[in-house]
């Protein structure tokens, strides 16, 4: 079994970072990835499901998980909180594939600070119109909230130095094109394939 990688990919709320997620898990290529599904205390919302799309909680089945360490990493973003699952992680990697985390920047800081095997993925939009639109559309949030989200959009989007890959996701299909190839290109890295095929490699090496 080859180590495992596990994938941050950040963004702000209206990028289209879900849609491309879920559409890279399509892929039959990209079979070897899962996601880990996060907690949160927000609300369900309309098409969503427990235990695909978030396991919700309540704000103190949260606050239990936290102080019985059960977290990775977790934030609180717009007064709910959000956090990646310790065991769900372990989980994943124990069967041998690779790890897709879908966080922001802060909880992006708390696993960098604990893994080192990290690599991580900022998705921007290619323009504040683009993404107000992109919020409007969802017809999620009054323009209230909208115009907060949209400030702490460009708060996120200062963190985007902090990552390894940048992806603009102006095109869906090239955003989607490009995401996957940060993956591919990830899986065969010379110490990971290295491991991967130590067997192959010292068989093709030996002398005859």
């Amino acid at each position: 079994m080859f180590q495992s990688i596990l994938h941050i990919v950040s963004a702000p709320s209206g990028t289209g970072k879900s849609s491309l997620i879920q559409a890279l898990l399509e892929i039959k290529k990209m079979h070897s990835i899962r996601v880990s599904i996060s907690y949160t205390t927000r609300s369900i919302r309309p098409g969503e499901l427990h235990g695909k799309h978030y396991y919700f909680i309540s704000k103190s089945e949260f606050e239990t998980m936290i102080a019985n360490h059960d977290f990775l990493e977790y934030a609180q973003v717009f007064k709910h909180y959000y956090g990646t699952s310790l065991t769900e992680v372990n989980n994943i990697i124990s069967r041998g594939f690779d790890v897709l985390l879908d966080i922001d920047w802060q909880g992006a800081q708390q696993i960098r600070n604990k893994i080192s095997n990290t690599k991580s993925i900022f998705i921007l939009p290619p323009s504040k119109n683009e993404l107000n639109k992109r919020l409007l559309s969802r017809g999620q949030d009054n323009k209230e909230v909208i115009t907060l989200r949209m400030k702490k959009s460009i708060e996120e989007m200062r963190h985007y130095k902090e990552y390894d890959y940048l992806i603009i996701n102006d095109d869906f299909n090239v955003a989607l094109s490009e995401l996957k190839s940060i993956i591919c290109a990830e899986r065969l890295n010379i110490l990971r394939q290295t491991i991967r095929y130590k067997n192959l490699i010292n068989n093709l090496l030996a002398i005859y």
